[in-house]
């Protein structure tokens, strides 16, 4: 498959480095970061984006490239992720306001009628963001609120980034193990 992965500057940089060592073995990924997210990224986990990225063979584009390949209907994606997904990214692909290569590529698969996930990374939310949500899930976006599900019986915090990737495979329909489903072992 061929997978457009959006990281904006949010918490949660865990997901989206756990969804790209997953999603990285058998498809194409065409990655952008925003500025903030890679500082986000180092703080959270300690390891710098690009000596991360680096083992991986992805196309990585700049969050200002709007040439990148998925900027354009044109190209074709299998699906978009923006994980983690800041409610300012998330209020920019809502009102469809492309000022970043992230939201270009979600406004795309919106525009275009492809599989788009976001995973916004907030807590309390307020009545903007859920109207934001609202707004995409109206429009066939998957909104994956990273919300562990303790009846996988989580032991780690690992186990928990493990139930949140493995949500974000199930809505692009991408087979895996990561956590333990319902009445299975139970």
């Amino acid at each position: 498959m061929k997978i457009a992965v959006g990281i904006s500057g949010a918490s949660g940089s865990v997901y989206a480095k756990k969804l790209i060592e997953y999603l990285s073995v058998e498809n194409d990924l065409f990655i952008s970061i925003t500025q903030n997210a890679k500082e986000i990224f180092l703080y959270e986990t300690g390891i710098d984006f690009y000596s991360f990225i680096k083992k991986f063979d992805v196309k990585l584009f700049d969050e200002n490239d709007m040439f990148a390949p998925i900027s354009s209907g044109s190209f074709t994606l299998d699906g978009c992720v923006v994980v983690p997904c800041s409610m300012k990214t998330l209020a920019s692909i809502a009102n469809g306001y492309s000022d970043t290569l992230v939201s270009r590529c979600a406004d795309v698969s919106i525009k275009q009628k492809r599989k788009l996930i976001v995973v916004p990374r907030e807590t309390p939310l307020s009545a903007i963001h859920l109207e934001n949500m609202l707004k995409l899930s109206r429009l066939n976006v998957s909104v994956v609120v990273p919300s562990v599900g303790f009846y996988s019986k989580p032991k780690t915090v690992n186990d928990c980034v493990d139930f949140v990737v493995g949500k974000i495979l199930d809505e692009l329909k991408i087979e895996h193990n990561l956590y333990t489903r319902w009445g299975e072992n139970n």
